[in-house]
């Protein structure tokens, strides 16, 4: 069970339509698939995908970090030695997609050896998960109707709001057009990417206090210390921190900051050993968590789910599941169906997902 190789592929999928948001607008999914070899042949998969106006990893560094530094600090070791990976991978500072993606291949390959799920190795608290999706920026009427194709044609009664834009009326009317729409019939959240100010943040909430919404996620920046602890004492709904607890340490310094009283947990942030941590730091802390997503594509969003399904505090809400439906195409095999407002994580070994060769080929931009 030696790890032998550990590959780095760029590749690019182009999206359906751009996904805009307070911190920036993607238009193709620039990500990188990892491969973790071993000396017995099998090899476990993930994938990093590169958000640089949040972390500062673009798809070259994520390539480079792996190549030249992750890669010859952990080939040699065992696929048992999750630990020593870790703390090798450490040393480095920052890179938290490339990291998470290095620890899932190797947790894909762990489940893959022992022939096991990996939601199962994880926790196995449930085979499914409810799925949020996300609305990015666009006038109400359209994202009314892309919340209503979402209702009728997957089943998916949780969506995320981004809002953040200039002024906050542009936001609060979509969030509203929205809950006339559907009434009592969907959840709704907003999430702000730091777009805001506090006090922005604040006429906000209170044009929307009677919308019923579910959370408030990241509506300020952090570096606002008072600004942002004086919005939270305000608000009479859980404020998730996100991009703003990209460890378990900025988790413990946030909520005991009283600057957020609930968690994003993202897979492709944290990984599974990293996320497993934050989970029970999370579950200490008696806070409610949600499983986010980083524009994940299916290969992503198969982690995030065999990660939320393991317990029961990340299975507990809507885990944000379908980014990949604004791509024009995948990697799988099989890709992921949303049925009945569900994501069913797979039974077979590893994470539970094969790489379509033919696609990968296709998409590649290292050929």
């Amino acid at each position: 069970m030696k790890i032998t190789r550990v590959e780095a592929i760029p590749f690019a999928i182009p999206y359906v339509k751009p996904l805009r948001f307070a911190s920036g607008e993607v238009h193709v999914a620039n990500h990188v698939l990892v491969r973790v070899h071993t000396d017995t042949g099998v090899v476990g998969v993930a994938e990093a995908p590169p958000r640089p106006f949040t972390y500062g990893e673009t798809q070259d560094g994520i390539i480079t970090v792996i190549d030249t530094i992750f890669a010859p600090a952990i080939v040699g070791l065992t696929l048992l030695e999750r630990e020593v990976v870790a703390s090798r991978l450490a040393r480095t500072i920052g890179n938290p997609a490339a990291k998470s993606a290095v620890d899932m291949a190797i947790w894909d390959a762990l489940g893959k050896t022992l022939d096991l799920p990996v939601g199962d190795m994880l926790g196995g608290f449930t085979d499914r998960m409810r799925v949020s999706h996300m609305l990015g920026f666009a006038e109400p009427a359209k994202m009314v109707a892309e919340a209503e194709k979402m209702v009728d044609t997957y089943g998916i009664r949780t969506f995320k709001v981004k809002v953040g834009r200039h002024p906050v009326g542009l936001d609060t009317a979509v969030v509203r057009a929205l809950r006339e729409r559907f009434c009592d019939e969907i959840e709704l959240y907003v999430d702000g990417n730091r777009g805001w100010t506090a006090a922005e943040s604040a006429r906000a909430m209170k044009e929307m206090s009677d919308l019923d919404l579910l959370f408030a996620e990241e509506l300020c920046d952090a570096a606002d210390v008072m600004g942002r602890r004086w919005l939270v004492e305000r608000l009479d709904v859980p404020f998730i921190a996100d991009e703003s607890v990209p460890t378990p340490a900025d988790v413990t310094r946030e909520i005991l900051g009283r600057s957020a009283t609930a968690i994003s947990i993202k897979t492709a942030r944290t990984g599974f050993t990293t996320s497993r941590r934050t989970h029970h730091l999370a579950e200490g802390l008696g806070i409610p968590v949600v499983m986010g997503n980083q524009i994940d594509g299916q290969v992503g969003t198969a982690c995030a789910l065999a990660f939320g399904s393991a317990f029961e505090l990340t299975s507990r809400y809507a885990g944000e599941l379908s980014n990949f439906l604004d791509m024009s195409d995948d990697l799988l095999t099989e890709p992921l169906q949303i049925r009945d407002g569900h994501l069913h994580r797979s039974t077979a070994p590893g994470i539970g997902f094969e790489i379509d060769p033919d696609k990968l080929e296709r998409y590649r931009t290292d050929n």
